[in-house]
């Protein structure tokens, strides 16, 4: 169950989107809230979350985006005919 747990934190979907292989979402779901009740998924957080694992952060290039100024294409090609 708390694989099921820490997938749905790490992912940021929602309960009734767990995948079959981790169980019940609403067992999972449970589960989470008796440990959230009790105070020990902050301990538990406290515990995963003490280095972050970078090889993992993934950017989608789709939603960043350059301002048109910010490209410099203007002002490189002034500069190289000078």
């Amino acid at each position: 169950m708390l694989n099921a747990v820490l997938w749905i934190a790490r992912t940021g979907a929602l309960w009734r989107d767990l995948s079959a292989y981790y169980g019940s979402w609403s067992s999972a779901y449970s589960f989470f809230w008796r440990l959230q009740k009790a105070g020990i998924w902050d301990i538990i957080l406290d515990h995963v979350s003490i280095e972050p694992d970078w090889s993992q952060v993934m950017i989608d290039t789709t939603v960043v985006r350059v301002h048109q100024h910010g490209s410099g294409v203007k002002g490189q090609a002034k500069q190289a005919i000078k």
